[in-house]
Order: C-alpha cells, then structure tokens, then sequence
C-alpha cells in the first residue's frame, strides 16, 4: 500500500495564515518535505514525529532539481504515511505543482490538494489595499517574474501587461525588473504607474515599498536585495498609510 500525499499551501509563512485543513494534515503528517520559504515556525505546526525533508529552491543558492524533489516524493509515499508536500503560498501558483501531480500519477500514488493564501494576496492584505476595483481595475493578472533559467520569459504578453486598467502581480520579480519596466513603458505603460514592491510579507522583516514601475525599476537595478519579494503594480498598487 502507498502513502497518501497532501500538497499543503502554507501561505506567505505567517502560521496564522494556515487554512485550518492545512494546520490538521500537518498535525497528522509522517513526513514533510517543505519549500525554504515554507519553513521557520510553519514546521512548528507540524507533527512533532515527523520527519522533515527540506527540498526548497532559492535563486542564487544551491537548489535541489525539480526532478529529485518529485523522486523523493514519490519515494517516501511508497513507503506509506501521511506525506506532506509544503508549498509556499499557494500549491498551483508558480509551484511547479502539475510535475510534482505527475509523478504520482505515473506511480499510481493518491493525493489531494490543499490551498493555502497566495503572496499576493497576502502583499495587498499588508498594503491595506484592494486587488480590484469596479470600473478602473476589473482584471487581476499573476506573471513570473523569471523562467527555468532566472531570466525574463521571451513571450510574456507584453499588451496585457502593458494595460493600465489592471492589478498585476509579477512573483520572483526583483533581478528582472528593471528589464521588464522597460518593456512595459515601450508597450505604453506610464512610466509613473503605481507599484508596490513587498518582501518578506507576513514575516517579522516584512518589508513594502511604495514607488512607481521607473522608480522600482532604478532602486532594483542597483541593489534587488536577497529578501523574497513580490512586486504588484496598476492603478491599485498604492500603500494605504493608515493612522
């Protein structure tokens, strides 16, 4: 008999955030394996039996390749348990989740799926700001920031982007930037349409910065920093500096 996986969104790392079916499944876990930016006080939540496997992947670190982490996965649900397959944010969005779902599916190994808040949503939740509005920002719209080999993808939908009536979020964004600010003002965009670069959200070293895409795009040329980020930009992406 094999295992049982569950892919477990985490959320942007603030225990809290947990979906109460995530914190259950890792109370009931026999193992973890876990992205970097899911570990932390997240494990604390864990089964305290558990063993726990790190396979997270970090730009400019040495990372574990895709194909090892879904071996590994599928190795220890051979072995039978409760396995837990800890993905940040949500497990469907830039996760690489559907290789990970055919893995199992090629060595018949059930699963379910389990949602967890996504960065961005969680970056706007911090900025107390909307995703959307009526009228002005009707369309919301989630990019990559970088393809398998850290750079820009060439056949980004530069005229969707480019529309200054929607929320964009762009997830691993902060080393191109600079180069898509560019593109997005040669398809249009104003050049002091509003961003929001947040980092580490939910975490005690959150960090937001309110700027606009020319601005962000000269302060991340300079210096993009090693923190997680998260870059949000449109009509909306204006912090809310409440009293």
């Amino acid at each position: 008999m094999s295992g049982f996986v569950s892919f477990v969104g985490s959320g942007p790392g603030d225990p809290e955030l947990l979906t109460l079916r995530a914190l259950k499944r890792l109370k009931q876990a026999d193992v973890v394996l876990y992205d970097d930016l899911s570990a932390g006080s997240i494990l604390d939540e864990a089964n305290i039996n558990a063993t726990l496997v790190g396979v997270g992947k970090r730009a400019g670190r040495h990372s574990p390749k895709q194909h090892h982490v879904s071996r590994l996965l599928v190795d220890y649900a051979q072995q039978g348990g409760q396995i837990i397959r800890l993905k940040s944010g949500d497990p469907g969005i830039f996760g690489r989740l559907e290789e990970e779902i055919q893995a199992l599916d090629k060595a018949h190994i059930p699963f379910e799926i389990v949602p967890g808040v996504t960065s961005a949503s969680a970056a706007a939740a911090a900025a107390s700001i909307p995703l959307t509005r009526r009228l002005s920002a009707r369309r919301l719209q989630f990019v990559t920031g970088h393809d398998v080999t850290g750079v820009l993808p060439e056949n980004l939908n530069m005229a969707a982007l480019a529309d200054p009536e929607c929320t964009t979020a762009i997830y691993m964004p902060k080393r191109t930037f600079p180069i898509l600010a560019q593109r997005l003002m040669d398809h249009g965009l104003a050049q002091d349409t509003p961003a929001l670069l947040a980092e580490s959200v939910s975490q005690s070293e959150e960090n937001l910065t309110s700027s606009t895409i020319i601005e962000l795009a000269v302060q991340l040329k300079k210096n993009a920093g090693s923190a997680p980020g998260l870059i949000l930009f449109g009509p909306l992406a204006l912090r809310n500096n409440r009293t």
